[in-house]
């Protein structure tokens, strides 16, 4: 997952970042940090938010380095519901 593939993912479920950090047990500054590239994350953080964006129904695509993206191809569910 690349940071722009985790802001589409949130602007597909509408939610903030804080919201985000929440889902996946970390720290905003974390989440922050990934979206804007301003330092490298650990990879147990990437993994965090992404298993948090795909249990609310985020499905991420490669197609190599050129051709990422994210879809919503199962029914959205804001992160924080069971």
């Amino acid at each position: 997952m690349t940071p722009a593939q985790c802001r589409a993912a949130r602007a597909l479920l509408d939610i903030t970042q804080s919201e985000l950090a929440e889902a996946a047990s970390l720290g905003l500054s974390t989440v922050v940090d990934f979206e804007k590239e301003r330092r490298q994350v650990s990879d147990d953080a990437a993994q965090a938010i992404q298993n948090a964006l795909e249990r609310a129904g985020i499905t991420f695509t490669s197609e190599g380095s050129s051709r990422q993206g994210v879809s919503a191809l199962r029914k959205l569910r804001h992160p924080r519901r069971k």
